[in-house]
């Protein structure tokens, strides 16, 4: 397995980024029917998935990786919850709850593979690589 040097390259990262630019489009409607409050919440929810791979990523410890990777999963949990919010509130319809739906799915599971592999690695990380 070769060596992932940026987060931006890690594949859960970017389908996070998707997901994310998905409901930032959503997030745009729900401001024209003056649903502020839902639609920060929406895009606050998407991007703390992406933000935490991130962060957990640049931390260099493997344990707080999968803390962040545990914390993105949870994300997910939220923003599929909201979704059948917006479904039966009527601000998407049932094509594109269904195609959102299934990245964010898709997503959680690909983060929680990730989890158990790293769960399973010996390798602690960059910051404790020198220490006994």
């Amino acid at each position: 397995m070769a060596t992932i040097k940026r987060f931006e390259d890690l594949e859960i990262w970017q389908i996070a980024r998707q997901l994310y630019n998905k409901m930032s489009v959503i997030a745009v409607r729900l401001r024209a029917k003056r649903e502020y409050r839902f639609a920060e919440q929406i895009k606050s929810a998407a991007g703390s998935i992406m933000d935490n791979i991130a962060e957990g990523f640049e931390r260099d410890s493997r344990l707080e990786f999968v803390n962040s990777l545990s914390i993105s999963k949870g994300e997910c949990g939220e923003n599929k919850s909201q979704l059948y919010r917006l479904f039966d509130d009527h601000y998407i319809s049932e094509s594109e709850f269904n195609e959102v739906f299934t990245i964010s799915d898709k997503l959680s599971g690909k983060i929680a593979n990730f989890i158990r592999y790293l769960n399973s690695s010996v390798t602690r990380g960059l910051k404790f690589k020198d220490r006994k």
